[in-house]
């Protein structure tokens, strides 16, 4: 198998990718055995050709006299290898707590080989989260266990579903988890996207076929099901208390995600080592995609994919100022899971066919903004979300950036079903934050309209709070906690920063379970 690189095609052609692929190599179409797309971006610099770029995988005979072509090298495989099991033999099923992205590959990793786990979640399962995140967009009405935040596929259910991660990825894990995902129902655009994204619509279905596949291959998946304590003797793990009830296990993953605030506080409480750490918190804002497409793009087609961007400011205080989670064609989301609380987040279904984009545009804070305990940060992150309901009563606060300058409630904001899930209100947003933040955004943003001109012509929702966790519970080379046998896991845990980094550290997890322990088959 060869690999053909850096092919650019003009966004303007019609793409006839065997012929394109027959001519770079030299050869007739008909020489080709077989092909598949590797990789394919979009180069849309200024000064270079605007055209879609490829690697392809090609299968020819007589190989190896394509290799003095420039833009040829032999194809090697990307494997994926699990370890070998260890010989530690386990009395109880390991336990993991948490059904999003790192609870689920866990999971799906440890069953696949034998392990038989049980996860716990707290929410419903997909189909009947659904419906509850629905009656709340709707109505206002919360299910404080089953919302965007809690419930089966984690908070990245109701979001783009968006792949991309800079993890150093030597052991080809974020691979698998692209295979796992089409395996599951996934588009195979994602193995070759440059921007790869499943899509919360289809992301849905997705979820359910890893938990059929985790149930086929022995493993439980209970919702409705809140893991309230632990049960420690000597420093090591025997179970946890569920609804009341013991389960013995001398291995327990928490997977527990960044919005499991009263999980924090019982894991502090039996002595796990916990710090704080950074985040950043800011706003939604929202634009016309074709504003974004017509700024990102030197010409439109019909044949593009919504464009996207990246934009990065530091304030004069120093602090940072990011573009984060941008979602083309998308929604922003109400998200909240507490009954005092509003939260935005950022969703695109497949198609991203909704006609606007939106992004987080967020600031950086530290313990030098809210404190050294532990959950400083934390309580910091509540302040802003319980600002924000006191300010729009539940719904999501909403305002012009120009009026957002110079303090001017909005008026008449129209089409916000189009780009919203959730009730809006028009409000003042610099209530929400601190004097420093907001005036971070607003040097922000005002620094991004030069990058993309019309950008504080868009409108903004608050706040948006839970970019990452604000603690880490620390653990150790084997990734183990202090207490031993508890194997912190994922975003909540302090080690992802989104779907898939998340889904490899529960991979990683489920590799140091199995290089200790024995297979129960």
């Amino acid at each position: 198998m060869l690999s053909l690189k850096n092919v650019k095609v003009p966004v303007s052609e019609k793409i006839d990718y065997k012929k394109i692929i027959a001519k770079y190599l030299g050869v007739s179409s008909n020489k080709i055995v077989s092909y598949k797309i590797y990789k394919e971006s979009v180069d849309a610099r200024v000064g270079h050709e605007f055209c879609y770029v490829y690697e392809f995988l090609v299968e020819v005979s007589d190989e190896d006299k394509y290799l003095k072509n420039k833009h040829v090298t032999k194809y090697i495989e990307e494997v994926y290898e699990f370890p070998k099991c260890g010989n530690t033999p386990l009395v109880s099923r390991p336990v993991i707590v948490g059904a999003g992205p790192a609870g689920l590959f866990c999971a799906y990793m440890l069953a696949k080989h034998g392990y038989k786990p049980i996860l716990f979640e707290r929410g419903k399962s997909v189909e009947e989260r659904i419906k509850d995140v629905d009656t709340f967009w709707r109505d206002g009405i919360l299910n404080k266990n089953s919302n965007v935040q809690f419930g089966e596929g984690g908070a990245g259910t109701f979001s783009d579903g968006k792949l991309n991660t800079l993890t150093h990825d030597r052991m080809h894990r974020a691979r698998e988890v692209f295979n796992i995902f089409v395996s599951c129902g996934a588009h195979e655009d994602i193995m070759y996207s440059n921007h790869p994204h499943i899509g919360s619509d289809v992301l849905r279905d997705v979820i359910k076929e890893l938990r059929n596949k985790i149930i086929s291959w022995g493993g439980e998946i209970h919702f409705n099901s809140l893991v309230s304590d632990l049960i420690i003797n000597n420093g090591e793990v025997k179970g946890v208390i569920v609804n009341g009830e013991k389960i013995a296990s001398e291995v327990v993953v928490l997977a527990i995600g960044h919005s499991a605030r009263d999980t924090f506080n019982m894991l502090y409480n039996n002595n796990l080592n916990i710090t704080s750490k950074p985040f950043a918190v800011g706003v939604r804002i929202v634009h016309p995609q074709e504003l974004i497409d017509k700024n990102q793009y030197p010409m439109v087609y019909p044949n593009l994919p919504p464009a996207s961007y990246k934009l990065t400011y530091t304030n004069s205080d120093g602090r940072g100022v990011y573009s984060f989670c941008m979602c083309p064609g998308g929604y922003v989301v109400s998200s909240a899971s507490g009954d005092t609380s509003v939260v935005t987040n950022g969703m695109s279904n497949y198609m991203r066919d909704s006609g606007f984009a939106n992004s987080a545009i967020i600031v950086t804070v530290d313990s030098k903004d809210y404190g050294e305990e532990v959950f400083d940060g934390l309580k910091f992150m509540e302040s802003l979300e319980n600002n924000a309901y006191k300010l729009a009563g539940g719904a999501l606060p909403i305002q012009k950036f120009r009026d957002y300058e110079i303090g001017k409630i909005s008026k008449d904001i129209e089409n916000t079903d189009a780009f919203t899930k959730g009730r809006v209100k028009e409000c003042n947003i610099n209530y929400i934050f601190p004097d420093y933040i907001n005036k971070a955004l607003k040097n922000g943003i005002n620094y991004f309209d030069n990058k993309i001109h019309g950008f504080k012509d868009g409108i903004i929702l608050a706040p948006e709070t839970r970019t990452s966790s604000s603690i880490r519970i620390l653990r150790n080379e084997n990734l183990e906690s202090n207490i031993l046998g508890i194997y912190p896991c994922g975003e909540g845990s302090g080690y992802a920063g989104g779907i898939t980094t998340s889904a490899i550290d529960g991979i990683k997890v489920a590799e140091e379970i199995a290089k200790k322990y024995k297979s129960m088959l």
